[in-house]
C-alpha cells in the first residue's frame, strides 16, 4: 500500500518564502524621491543631540544632505546620495 506525504500545517508559502497573508513589502524610496524638490532650508544641520524621526531631512558636514529612513534606539539610518549611513541621535 502506497502512502502519501502528509502536508504540514505551516500555510502556503510562495517561492520567496512569504505567506499569502503577509503584508507586501514596501518598495524603498530612492534618495531622489525623498529629497527631490526640497529647498536647502528644509535640511536641518545634523547634531548628535537632536532627535530624529523617519522622513526627517538633515544636512551632515561630511556626507551632505540626507533623509532619515529608519530609527532603532539611538541609531538613525540616514540615506545620503552615496548610500545609507548609521548616525547617532537622542531618542525623543
Amino acid at each position: 500500500m502506497k502512502r502519501t506525504k502528509q502536508r504540514s500545517s505551516g500555510g502556503h508559502r510562495g517561492s520567496d518564502g512569504a505567506s499569502f497573508f503577509d503584508k507586501p513589502a514596501e518598495k524603498e524610496k530612492t534618495y531622489e524621491e525623498w529629497t527631490g524638490g526640497q529647498p536647502d532650508e528644509a535640511f536641518a544641520p545634523y547634531s548628535l543631540k537632536s532627535s530624529y524621526t523617519k522622513g526627517s531631512l538633515l544636512s551632515h558636514p561630511k556626507f551632505g544632505k540626507g533623509v532619515v529612513v529608519g530609527i532603532e534606539g539611538t541609531t538613525a539610518f540616514v540615506l545620503f546620495a552615496d548610500g545609507k549611513k548609521k548616525l547617532g541621535h537622542t531618542p525623543g
